[in-house]
C-alpha cells in the first residue's frame, strides 16, 4: 500500500500537467537531481542525476550510464502528464440569464456527463509581464469555484432512458456565480482578477494562461480491504509515478536510464513538448555527443511506452476479446495491437514479460476486439521518431476518461518493480 498511498499524494498534487511536472521536479530534486535548461550544455556523466524540462508541461530526466549511451544505450520509459477536461478560452467567461460562467473548451476524449454536478476547482499556468518580462506562474484555487449543472429530471424527464445528452458548446459552462443586470465592469475582468490575485500580480499584468477545471474532492482508496483506487488523472498521472519512483530508486547501471513524461499525448502529441516533437530525439542526441554516437546508442536501446489499459467491466464484458480481459490488482498488462497502435511485438512483449517473470510479478495480455476502434498511445510515435523496438504497457483500470477513475491498489507497486528493474538494466 505504502506506493498506493504514494500515487495518490501524487495525484493531489497535480491537478493539472503544470503541476504534475512541477512535483516531478520537487521530488527529483528531493533524491538528488540537478536541472538542466535547454539553453544550457549537458552531455552524458557517469551516473548523473539530471532533469529538463520543456514548456512547463513535459519533462525528461536521466541517470548517467557508467559506460557513454553509444556503448550501453538507453533504458527509456515514456509516459504522459496530461488527461481529458474542460479548459478556459482566451477569454475566459461570459454572463447568460443573470449567471457569470467560465467559458470552457474541451480537451481531448472527455467522459463530459461525469463533469456534471462536480465541485470543480481552477488550476493550471499564467503567463504575467514583470517589468517586460514574461514570466509563468502556477496557480490552484482549490476552494469549489464552479459547477457544471444538471438538468432537473422534471425537465427532462428521458434523461435515464435516452441518456444524457451534452453539447459541448451550449451545455458545459460551469456556474461561477451571478450577473445581475447593470453589473459593473466585463465577465472576463472578474475572472481576470480573481487569476490576478491567485498570481500575485495586477490585472494587466496576465497576458496569457493555460487553465484547467478539476474535480476537487481528494483521492482515496476504497472497495472492501481497500483494493481501489478512486482519483482523477489515474490515466496517466498513475504511469508517470511509477516511472518517476523506478527512476528515482535505480542506482547507476551500464545504461543510461531516462523517463520522459509528454504533454499533449490526449490530443495527438503533435507539439513542441508533445511525444511526436523532437524534445526526447533532442536529450538523446546530446547525451549521446553527436548523430553517429546517437545512432550506435539507439542499437542498444529499448523503450517502455507506459500509458494505462483496459480493465474488464463487470457489465460490459463482452466489449473485451475474451481472452485478453485485463482485471484489476493481476498486474501489469502488455498491450498488443497488429496494426500498430500499439508498438509491442513479440521481441518487446519476451522482454517485458521475461522481467516480470523474473520478479515473480503476474503479467497480463490486452488485444482489443478487432471489430472495435483501437486507441493509440505515444508508444508508435516515439518508436517511428526515435527507432526505438518499444512496448506498450498499462495498469489496468476502469473508468477511463471520467472525470474520476478507477484502478486497484495492488498494481502500483508491481508496476513500479518491473520499471525498476528494466531501467537498472535487468535483461
Amino acid at each position: 500500500m505504502k506506493t498506493a498511498l504514494d500515487l495518490l499524494s501524487f495525484i493531489e498534487a497535480s491537478p493539472t500537467p503544470f503541476h504534475c511536472v512541477a512535483e516531478a521536479a520537487t521530488r527529483l530534486k528531493a533524491a538528488g537531481f540537478s536541472p538542466v535548461t535547454e539553453t544550457g550544455t549537458f552531455g552524458h556523466e557517469p551516473g548523473a542525476a539530471r532533469y529538463c524540462v520543456r514548456g512547463d508541461g513535459s519533462l525528461i530526466a536521466w541517470r548517467g550510464g557508467a559506460v557513454a549511451p553509444a556503448e550501453g544505450g538507453f533504458r527509456l520509459v515514456g509516459a504522459h502528464t496530461d488527461s481529458p477536461n474542460l479548459r478556459l478560452k482566451p477569454r475566459p467567461a461570459r454572463a447568460k440569464e443573470g449567471y457569470l460562467l467560465y467559458d470552457v473548451d474541451v480537451y481531448g476524449g472527455v467522459l463530459l456527463a461525469t463533469w456534471t454536478d462536480r465541485d470543480l476547482g481552477l488550476a493550471g499556468r499564467i503567463v504575467v509581464d514583470v517589468e517586460g518580462r514574461l514570466e509563468s506562474r502556477l496557480i490552484r484555487l482549490d476552494a469549489p469555484r464552479a459547477r457544471v449543472t444538471n438538468l432537473a429530471i422534471h425537465l427532462n424527464r428521458e434523461v435515464n432512458d435516452k441518456g444524457l445528452v451534452l453539447n459541448k458548446h451550449q451545455h458545459l459552462a460551469p456556474l461561477l456565480g451571478l450577473w445581475p443586470e447593470g453589473a459593473s465592469g466585463t465577465p472576463r475582468d472578474v475572472v481576470i482578477a480573481a487569476l490576478a490575485t491567485a498570481a500575485g500580480v495586477r490585472p494587466e499584468q496576465v497576458r496569457g494562461h493555460d487553465l484547467c477545471l478539476y474535480d476537487t474532492l481528494p483521492p482515496a482508496l476504497g472497495g472492501v480491504d481497500d483494493a481501489f483506487l478512486f482519483a482523477p488523472r489515474l490515466d496517466n498521472q498513475a504511469m508517470c509515478h511509477a516511472a518517476l519512483t523506478a527512476l528515482i530508486d535505480t542506482p547507476p547501471g551500464r545504461a543510461t536510464a531516462v523517463i520522459a513524461l509528454f504533454d499533449h499525448e490526449e490530443v495527438g502529441s503533435g507539439t513542441a513538448r508533445g511525444a511526436d516533437g523532437p524534445f526526447l530525439g533532442d536529450v538523446m542526441l546530446r547525451l549521446a555527443g553527436g548523430d553517429e554516437p546517437r545512432c550506435r546508442a539507439v542499437a542498444r536501446s529499448h523503450l517502455i511506452s507506459a500509458d494505462m489499459a483496459h480493465a474488464v467491466h463487470p457489465h460490459h464484458a463482452e466489449q473485451h476479446d475474451r481472452e485478453h480481459m485485463p482485471r484489476l490488482n493481476a498486474g501489469p498488462v502488455i498491450k498488443t495491437n497488429d496494426n500498430q497502435r500499439y508498438a509491442t511485438d513479440g521481441t518487446t512483449a519476451a522482454l517485458f514479460r521475461s522481467l516480470c517473470a523474473d520478479l515473480g510479478v503476474p503479467c497480463q495480455e490486452f488485444v482489443n476486439r478487432p471489430d472495435l476502434a483501437c486507441g493509440t498511445t505515444i508508444g508508435p510515435i516515439s518508436a517511428s521518431r526515435l527507432g526505438v523496438p518499444t512496448v506498450d504497457v498499462g495498469n489496468p483500470m476502469l473508468s477511463m476518461h471520467s472525470i474520476r477513475e478507477m484502478a486497484g491498489s495492488r498494481d502500483p507497486a508491481l508496476m513500479t518493480a518491473v520499471m525498476t528493474a528494466f531501467l537498472g538494466g535487468a535483461r
